[in-house]
């Protein structure tokens, strides 16, 4: 028989058996719900909830799954007239809210650690007639792996995430459907650590009862967490991971921050992956990409070099190999353009500023956590690897990971070289990133490789969806106000 998973070109005998043994795995766990979720542009997940009978059959027939959730802006408004004439012109099979299939990945089942008798599955969405849908942020870094691995290279990257938690104390306004809006009320909060004593022990115990249900929320669902620290700022901790391949990081940073989220909700805290929540006195969060290029039939790493030779301290050969400074070129060169598929919202861009531990300037450093991208290691350390240091915690993963490997890649094929390291990043003379979300979606429309490598159509849509972000943003007359709503309750 044939069915969808057979026409989308995915279902051989090995899914086959997949699907046959993740049938036999939901009834050995006495599975009665099965999340389906998939990525939105925003990375944050979406999708649909399925008995378990129900989702084994979509196991091979899919789902479906309203067009128009891949067109949401971060108040879930659509950003195109998809029911006007002309309104879906530039988004072939998209117009009337039609309907995309998605389609799980038998492989990827997690057993919610919050929730009982309920698991979920990984999506993505298809079109009906079993073509893959170019606009999905997954689909963006499978292409991009693809690129690299014509190479003979994979990614490898480890996740350092900052975010904020917080007790609720009343929820009763965000709940009250008097005060129902669109995006509604986030629950007001206290802060679990005061702050402005960084890895202070004493911090640790304050917030201990969160940062447990973090670590037993990741470790449940399989996340290689390697360590929970107390950031400088009030009510800020920082995850860390274990480094592996690019598209598990990415898959994994998705899982992490929807489930915690989750799991402290139902403990009486709220998680936020905005990078400047909405109070007077915050420190920002980044998330800051720890990666190296690895030859795929070795594994070895390509960015190590075994010695110095007789290279100066502040010239990147002194610590990364040929590859690694081309790469890192590569990283510069197009750092304004990646900018916004690093740090996307509006909100975002308030991080960038001197002194704050946050890139201001296309520089890289050595061990320079002020730079744009700092260089870590040094000859003959296999853990050699560049940091960039762009990243919100709140940014699509599959996008920023994609960002660095066309940026990189570029570097590679031009044998591009990198300028002297940097160690004043905060000087005005240095070249600046964009200091704002337009300006950064400007410079992504004018990088003709990262237009190249993530193609035009996808520009474009990522673009409309941000502008609308942006419009409304411009037109609220309480900033402050909006973020509260657009980002803290949400992100």
């Amino acid at each position: 028989m044939t069915h969808f998973a057979h026409r989308c070109g995915v279902h051989d005998a090995d899914r086959e058996e997949a699907c046959v043994e993740l049938a036999a795995r939901l009834d050995a766990f006495g599975i009665e719900r099965v999340r389906l979720g998939w990525c939105d542009a925003h990375g944050m997940l979406r999708g649909k909830t399925l008995m378990a009978k129900a989702a084994v059959r979509a196991l091979r027939d899919g789902i479906g799954m309203v067009g128009t959730l891949m067109l949401k802006d971060t108040s879930d408004r659509t950003a195109w007239k998809v029911f006007e004439p002309g309104g879906t012109d530039d988004l072939p099979g998209f117009a009337g809210a039609s309907n995309l299939i998605l389609l799980p990945d038998p492989r990827s089942l997690t057993v919610l650690p919050w929730q009982s008798r309920t698991a979920w599955l990984r999506c993505q969405p298809w079109f009906m007639n079993g073509s893959p849908v170019p606009l999905d942020t997954r689909f963006q870094l499978q292409q991009a792996l693809h690129r690299l691995a014509s190479r003979g290279l994979g990614l490898k990257t480890g996740l350092e995430v900052e975010f904020h938690i917080y007790r609720i104390v009343d929820e009763s306004d965000q709940l009250d459907p008097m005060q129902a809006s669109w995006p509604g009320l986030p629950p007001e909060v206290r802060m679990i650590h005061p702050g402005y004593n960084l890895q202070s022990e004493a911090m640790i115990d304050m917030a201990d009862e969160p940062l447990d249900i973090v670590m037993r929320t990741a470790q449940a669902m399989g996340l290689p967490l390697q360590s929970l620290e107390i950031e400088l700022g009030p009510s800020q901790v920082e995850a860390v991971f274990d480094a592996t391949d690019a598209m598990t990081a990415a898959d994994q940073m998705v899982l992490f921050r929807n489930g915690v989220r989750q799991a402290l909700r139902r403990a009486g805290y709220h998680a936020t992956f905005m990078c400047r929540p909405p109070f007077p006195h915050i420190m920002s969060s980044g998330w800051h990409l720890h990666q190296s290029a690895f030859d795929l039939k070795t594994r070895q790493n390509e960015f190590a070099r075994d010695s110095t030779g007789d290279t100066s301290p502040d010239d990147a050969r002194h610590t990364l190999s040929d590859t690694g400074a081309q790469w890192l070129a590569g990283l510069l060169a197009h750092a304004p353009g990646m900018t916004p598929l690093c740090t996307s919202t509006v909100n975002g861009f308030g991080r960038f500023r001197p002194n704050a531990l946050a890139p201001q300037s296309v520089i890289w450093g050595k061990d320079n956590r002020g730079a744009m991208l700092r260089v870590v290691g040094s000859a003959g350390d296999p853990s050699t690897r560049i940091e960039n240091r762009v990243g919100e915690p709140a940014a699509n993963p599959y996008l920023y990971m994609a960002s660095q490997i066309h940026a990189g890649l570029d570097g590679l094929d031009r044998a591009l070289a990198p300028p002297p390291a940097c160690d004043n990043p905060y000087s005005p003379d240095l070249p600046a990133l964009p200091t704002s979300l337009a300006g950064a979606l400007d410079a992504l429309l004018s990088d003709r490789v990262l237009s190249d490598g993530f193609g035009a159509d996808f520009l474009r849509y990522f673009n409309q969806i941000k502008r609308h972000e942006i419009v409304r943003h411009e037109a609220a007359e309480d900033k402050n106000d909006f973020e509260r709503r657009e980002y803290f309750a949400r992100t």
